[in-house]
């Protein structure tokens, strides 16, 4: 009989299931994996219904009918701060709580985490080609940091215990906005305006920031927009359009747009870099990064990192990589899991 674990990440946006089979004691092999639009469905439990409808017993403990598999322990990324084993999404109307989760996957242990504390232990089991060195620094045994732009801003960290690292959840993303210079002042103005006078970093480090960073260029700055790109903004998704336009120049105002939240990126990401002392480097993750690879790895996010005065110096030394693979939350989570089924 083979065991298997349940992995998801779940998003604003999509929500990822993966089922694995165990193999020994830290190998996983992935069986199959599925994507689901996270607002058509009521909660996590319709989601994993769905995902194993017609293909397992509804009876616990759940087991595939063909195969004769048990669904031994699941792990789950979610967007949100999960406390005592209950987490409500951040930007989704969803309540998870881990003993429902439990009941739908037929019995087996359940760990709710948060997303970018699943991100940043999936991050330990990337293959070299999966992370882009953004900049080499001195590798040191320490802590590191994860910021990840999304549909929200994550922030989390791995903890160096002497020995092993362990992933600590964080709602750093959800920290005060704090202006650098008078141009993102300026900003924080627009977006106060917008926001009931309360601005996270979230609200510029996000897909729906870099759309606001745009109107902030157009509506205050009066930068000039062609027709046919605000045709495609009312269409398509606008942070998408603006990303794609601002990298390949297309469009100056979305350049100045992508140029701006990459220095904002590199700035937050410094804070969170001081803020945990991530000597043992830092990871920056998110579906944003990848597609805005060619301005990540311009310099201007780097310069932003490292300008932090006195301690300049403590940040060129930290290694800053990119995260290449989209699925390094549904990665952390899987191994979360087996580690459950290890310690049962």
């Amino acid at each position: 009989m083979t065991t298997h674990v349940l992995a998801g990440d779940i998003g604003g946006t999509k929500t990822n299931l993966a089922l694995y089979a165990l193999e020994g004691e830290d190998k996983l092999r992935l069986v199959r994996e599925s994507s689901f639009p996270s607002t058509q469905y009521a909660g996590l439990e319709d989601v994993i219904a769905d995902f194993f409808a017609g293909e397992v017993s509804p009876e616990p403990p759940l087991r595939s009918r063909e195969t004769n598999t048990v669904i031994a322990a699941g792990a789950f990324g979610v967007a949100g701060p999960v406390l005592d084993g209950r987490v409500e999404a951040t930007n989704l109307p969803w309540k998870v709580d881990a003993s429902d989760i439990r009941r739908s996957i037929g019995g087996g242990q359940v760990r709710l985490m948060n997303d970018l504390e699943a991100t940043a232990y999936g991050a330990l089991f990337l293959p070299a080609e999966e992370i882009l060195t953004l900049n080499a620094g001195k590798p040191r045994h320490g802590n590191c940091a994860v910021i990840a732009a999304g549909t929200g801003l994550g922030q989390a960290f791995l903890f160096w215990d002497g020995q092993n690292y362990k992933p600590v959840a964080t709602e750093g993303g959800h920290v005060d906005f704090s202006p650098r210079n008078d141009k993102e002042v300026a900003l924080l103005h627009f977006l106060r305006k917008q926001h009931n006078g309360r601005v996270s970093y979230e609200r510029v480090l996000s897909g729906p920031g870099l759309v606001s960073i745009f109107d902030f260029l157009c509506q205050v700055l009066q930068r000039p927009v062609a027709e046919a790109l605000r045709a495609r903004l009312q269409t398509e998704d606008a942070a998408a359009v603006i990303g794609e336009a601002g990298v390949t120049g297309s469009c100056r105002t979305c350049a100045e747009a992508v140029d701006l939240f990459v220095s904002l990126y590199g700035a937050q990401a410094g804070n969170l870099a001081l803020t945990v002392m991530s000597v043992g480097g830092v990871y920056i993750g998110g579906g944003i990064v990848t597609k805005l690879l060619p301005k990540m790895t311009a310099g201007g996010f780097m310069r932003s990192f490292t300008d932090k005065g006195r301690f300049s110096q403590l940040l060129q030394d930290m290694p800053v990589r990119i995260i290449l693979n989209p699925k390094a939350a549904q990665v952390g989570a899987a191994h979360t899991a087996r580690a459950l089924v290890n310690q049962s």
